[in-house]
């Protein structure tokens, strides 16, 4: 097994000492009583957590509280670099990349992806497992793989990663439904790679964007969005001139098809509580804690 697919396994022990502080949040558990609810010794989580995020579990736990979320919120954030601004990458990114966007053409909107052809395929990431999908025109779908328990009567005669599968080809049939689509992991494994890279590449990295004027300004202000640093509901709709439409942001928000790449897990309540997230609130506090770790270029605590 790759170190990837260790990482992307390693996240669902991340993601249950997250849902454990969350629930203790008040109380402050120790190393010792998250490591005993996951089923590890204190010594096994303290390495899971520096390999996986790179910092200690220590450092990470308090870049998950909501104390750390008000203080990024009362940073000034209203002037970005010029690089940020032009969608560029800047130091500590989660994915040091250069995004190039292009909205679907209103024919192929109406036709819901008539004569389109859609490569898809699933691969492993730090934070868990992906859906990809992507065109001649660039990527047009990359979406977390929300786990099922198979105990449940629904997904009798399947695993738990088929029932999965077979929910996001589902989703992405549902948003391009007259497309062809073509399963090929491999042909999307460099997509996925890039995805989630460190290492920024030369050549942008393109994507197909598909949804209303509205909902593409909201996800092209998420671009200048960096790394380490958040928004409220109510700055980001200030920042695409509608200073009132909250709602409708957090509505463009859900309808985002494209995770990570278009950050809208930068995007928190006004006082710096977490909020909802399309792929899992725990996901998006791991998202949020490792880019805040790496903008400030802590590597252990």
């Amino acid at each position: 097994m790759n170190a990837l697919a260790v990482r992307c396994r390693a996240y669902q022990t991340i993601a249950r000492a997250i849902r454990f502080i969350k629930q203790h949040g008040p109380c402050q558990p120790s190393l010792q009583e998250v490591a005993a609810h996951v089923g590890m010794s204190h010594f096994h989580l303290q390495r899971l957590f520096s390999v996986w995020a790179g910092i200690s579990p220590k450092r990470f736990l308090q870049y998950l509280t909501t104390e750390h979320a008000r203080s990024l919120l009362r940073g000034d954030y209203d002037v970005l670099s010029a690089a940020h601004a032009a969608g560029l990458s800047g130091p500590g990114r989660l994915h040091d990349l250069m995004i190039a966007c292009d909205a679907a053409t209103p024919g192929e909107v109406r036709s819901l992806g008539e004569g389109l052809l859609i490569t898809y395929g699933f691969g492993p990431t730090p934070f868990g497992r992906v859906i990809a999908g992507t065109t001649a025109r660039g990527l047009c779908h990359l979406q977390f793989v929300s786990w099922r328990d198979n105990t449940d009567p629904a997904n009798a005669g399947h695993s738990a990663d088929s029932a999965a599968d077979d929910d996001a080809i589902r989703r992405l049939h549902g948003d391009w439904q007259h497309a062809r689509l073509v399963r090929d992991d491999a042909a999307l494994a460099t997509s996925i790679e890039r995805a989630f890279s460190l290492v920024g590449r030369e050549q942008p990295l393109h994507l197909l964007l598909h949804g209303t004027n509205f909902q593409l300004k909201v996800w092209q202000a998420l671009l200048d969005i960096a790394p380490g640093e958040v928004v409220s509901y109510g700055e980001l709709a200030t920042r695409i001139d509608h200073p009132r439409a909250q709602r409708a942001v957090g509505s463009a928000l859900a309808r985002n098809r494209i995770a990570v790449l278009i950050p809208c897990h930068r995007v928190l309540r006004e006082n710096g509580d977490i909020g909802s997230y399309r792929w899992g609130g725990d996901r998006k506090q791991a998202l949020l804690a490792v880019e805040a770790a790496r903008r400030l270029g802590q590597s252990d605590g």
